[in-house]
């Protein structure tokens, strides 16, 4: 009998170290991701219905810019710098998405280190924790916000390919954001632990 006990026991710390290691390796993972991509974070002037449709036409047309700017000789190690230095240009666009809309408030941006928890699309999952962040406050920025990435441009359909994901985030990299149901748990933990760390930093964490 207690030899039997002690194979259970040596079986259940087998597992939990095996488990323990396998959540280390993931979240090293994740925080490649996260060192290779840069998010997009628009908050609305207010609430209104106007002002939500008008964020969303300001995030397509920033998208796409994005997708113009990260072709040909962008990557990961300059992507930031170029976009630093691209800044006015996309200020422009957006300031000409509102005004051809009707709006006289003017947008905001500026490059931030931000937590977002871990976010499902549709064709990817990101793990959670502090991203780079394009930050485009617009008007007032009192209004839900909405998020989702700039480079690489995993947001717009035509850039989603698991081929173009594998040369910025590396091939474990797109099998990680690509199988959420595969690493779902792992994806929690990863999250809770960036969520505390977040907390104790005081890092603001955005939810919706």
């Amino acid at each position: 009998m207690k030899k039997i006990q002690m194979i259970e026991i040596s079986v259940a710390i087998g597992l939990v170290f095996s488990i323990f290691f396998s959540v280390i390796g993931f979240g090293a993972d994740c925080r490649e991701i996260r060192s290779n991509v840069i998010r997009l974070h628009i908050l609305a002037n207010s609430d209104t219905e106007e002002d939500q449709t008008v964020k969303l036409l300001v995030r397509d047309a920033l998208l796409s810019c994005g997708s113009e700017l990260f072709g040909g000789t962008v990557s990961t190690d300059n992507a930031s710098e170029y976009l630093a230095e691209e800044k006015d240009k996309l200020i422009a666009k957006a300031n000409e998405v509102l005004s051809e809309n009707g709006f006289d408030y003017k947008a905001d941006m500026f490059l931030t280190e931000e937590y977002f928890p871990t976010r499902e699309y549709e064709n990817f999952t990101l793990p959670a924790g502090e991203y780079l962040a394009l930050k485009v406050i617009l008007g007032k920025g009192e209004g839900h916000n909405w998020w989702c990435v700039m480079f690489p441009p995993l947001c717009l359909p035509a850039a989603t390919k698991r081929t173009d994901t594998e040369i910025i985030l590396g091939k474990d990299g797109a099998e990680i954001i690509s199988s959420p149901v595969k690493y779902e748990i792992r994806f929690k933990v990863v999250e809770i632990f960036e969520e505390i760390k977040a907390k104790l930093n005081h890092t603001s964490i955005y939810k919706n």
